[in-house]
């Protein structure tokens, strides 16, 4: 008990001492795994709306579907209906396809299902507000109605003709909003549509007085409703034209879904790649303090297991607890994250195991790949040694000091700070492609062409899949330029802290506070060019490995000036620390290095 206190509490004062850093580590763990946690959780709650849905609305097992009327094609969906597999059916009934319009003349197809007044035992659909269909009115879907702004009370057109709105309600016999037709007239292919009810009367009367298209359509109930593929074999030489399992509907709930799982495991893999940049850089910078402390810790008889634990269990433990926050923050938003549309309902669980246990191996590997170096560093430096630890002392290279010595002052700073720490221009080039990466992702995004889910593809109904799509995207690239703004101003600050000697001796040689500022900036500066260049094609080539089809690609000017807006951005972030460190007096400065 006696090891766990001390390690406890070496801990904790060290986490006191270094409170912006311990903060740093667990912002960048925090949204690392939440966006991880959100992006494997995607398809269980999607698919536990459906099955909630399905559960409270008697949701059919299998829809039949044909694009022809008459009475042939009657008698062959009713001869379904006594097939030994099915215990109960609801229909055949019409399937109306017409235009609707608003009031504020916002137009989308919409298919129209002709209902009983007294709902049925198989496809019930649960009313959420208003009351079922009756004579002269119609009830609409509720991810169509909420699309439409339209609520209970409110007038539609429908074919010309106007209907008041009775009810809002929701269904698991056809896919969400805007899947509701399933098959187009004739059984050909189908068309962004909304769904409305009528009562039976009102469907046959809007079919006939338009001469709209109709199809059939048949609700079947099974007795096992896990064997609807060897229902649907044994089926699939009727007259019918298709057919539509409730597995099937699952899955297509997933399709407005289908590059939001991508965007957010992708982006989990780049913020917890800037999270270890981030913490990397403030281990390195570190590094002389705890080799120093891992001597202290040896000269009072600490053994090595020991040092080693005191010094990861702080990462881990910050580690730890952002990986739990980061799992409540993916609890909270998943509900909205997962159901784009209101055309489900339940409640949405949270992360299942397997998201939770892979969330909290990211947030591990963050904590251990950061601080493993440092930590083997300290423990196998002497005691002695590790008493005495100074600042790495740079190679003498003559060649570089005369060809240095031929540039301009405050290219000269920034060369040689850039040369005496390469793993730290490199930590800067991989966080500034990075931030290009997310840049490249998010403009290929908006140069999309995009179908609107209005008639005939106007955007006055927005496309909800682009835009759930736009908005996380945007907020990946959000979280990844914070952190790389955190890394860009902490290793600047590194710099200009570990230089502090080097920069005073500048100074006394002639070198001005502006020069100084400058060749921290430009320090800064150096790696992040070959970061912002290499960031463009790496960005491209990602966008590749999950592109459907033939993506359009952005204006080369978009990238180039993405490239240049995070160089310009990285320049005016260095600014300030690096100014406010370059106007320390001189004489502190190597006083403070001396003591």
């Amino acid at each position: 008990m006696g090891r766990i206190v001390l390690i406890v509490r070496l801990v904790l004062a060290d986490v006191r001492r270094h409170k912006a850093q311990a903060a740093m580590l667990l912002l960048a763990v925090t949204v690392a795994t939440a966006t991880m946690a959100l992006g494997l959780s995607l398809r269980g709650v999607s698919g536990a709306l459906y099955e909630q849905t399905r559960a409270v609305t008697a949701g059919p097992d299998v829809v039949a579907l044909s694009g022809d009327t008459g009475p042939a094609v009657t008698s062959a969906l009713a001869s379904l209906a006594d097939a030994p597999e099915v215990v109960a059916h609801h229909g055949p009934y019409r399937v109306v396809y017409a235009d609707l319009t608003t009031r504020d003349s916002t137009s989308s197809p919409v298919v129209v299902h002709g209902f009983a007044e007294t709902p049925d035992a198989v496809n019930r659909p649960l009313v959420t507000s208003g009351h079922w269909v009756r004579s002269g009115g119609t009830v609409l879907e509720r991810g169509f109605a909420t699309a439409l702004g339209v609520g209970v009370g409110d007038h539609i057109t429908i074919a010309g003709r106007s209907y008041p709105v009775v009810g809002i309600a929701v269904t698991a016999a056809t896919s969400i909003y805007p899947g509701a037709a399933q098959i187009g007239p004739g059984g050909g292919p189908s068309d962004y549509s909304g769904l409305a009810w009528m009562t039976r009367s009102d469907a046959r009367t809007l079919a006939s007085s338009h001469d709209l298209p109709v199809t059939l359509a048949m609700d079947l109930k099974l007795r096992d409703p896990a064997a609807t593929e060897a229902f649907l074999d044994a089926h699939r030489a009727s007259t019918v034209t298709n057919f539509r399992s409730w597995q099937f509907t699952a899955e297509q709930d997933m399709t407005i879904l289908r590059d939001s799982q991508p965007i957010l495991v992708v982006g989990s893999w780049l913020l917890s790649f800037l999270a270890i940049t981030g913490v990397a850089a403030l281990a390195a910078g570190r590094a002389v303090e705890q080799t120093r402390r891992a001597g202290l810790l040896k000269a009072v008889g600490a053994a090595p297991g020991l040092i080693a634990t005191v010094l990861l269990t702080e990462y881990l433990a910050l580690a730890l607890v952002g990986d739990a926050v980061g799992l409540v923050i993916a609890r909270l938003t998943v509900p909205a994250i997962a159901s784009p549309t209101a055309s489900r309902i339940g409640d949405a669980a949270g992360p299942g195991g397997a998201a939770v246990a892979t969330a909290t191996v990211l947030a591990v590997a963050v904590a251990v790949l950061s601080t493993l170096r440092p930590t083997l560093r300290a423990m196998r430096t002497a005691t002695v040694t590790a008493l005495t630890a100074t600042a790495h002392q740079p190679r003498h290279r003559p060649w570089l000091t005369a060809l240095s010595a031929l540039l301009p002052t405050p290219l000269l700073l920034g060369l040689r700070l850039t040369a005496r720490r390469p793993g730290r221009a490199v930590l800067q080039a991989c966080s500034t492609a990075t931030t290009v990466i997310a840049f490249v992702a998010l403009l290929t995004r908006y140069a999309q062409p995009v179908r609107g889910y209005g008639l005939d593809g106007s955007s006055a109904l927005p496309n909800l899949r682009d835009v759930h799509d736009r908005r996380l995207m945007l907020a990946i690239t959000v979280l990844l330029i914070a952190l790389a703004f955190v890394n860009t101003i902490t290793l600047t600050w590194t710099n200009a802290i570990e230089a502090r000697a080097n920069m005073a001796i500048a100074r006394t040689l002639g070198a001005t506070p502006g020069q100084i500022s400058a060749g921290l900036s430009i320090a800064q500066l150096l790696p992040s060019l070959p970061g912002s260049v290499i960031g463009i094609p790496l960005g491209v080539g990602l966008l590749s490995l999950f592109a459907v089809g033939n993506p359009a690609e952005p204006p080369s000017s978009w990238l180039l000036g993405a490239a240049l807006a995070t160089l310009l951005v990285t320049a005016a972030l260095t600014a300030l620390p690096a100014r406010l460190a370059a106007r320390r007096p001189v004489a502190q400065a190597l006083s403070g290095e001396t003591a």
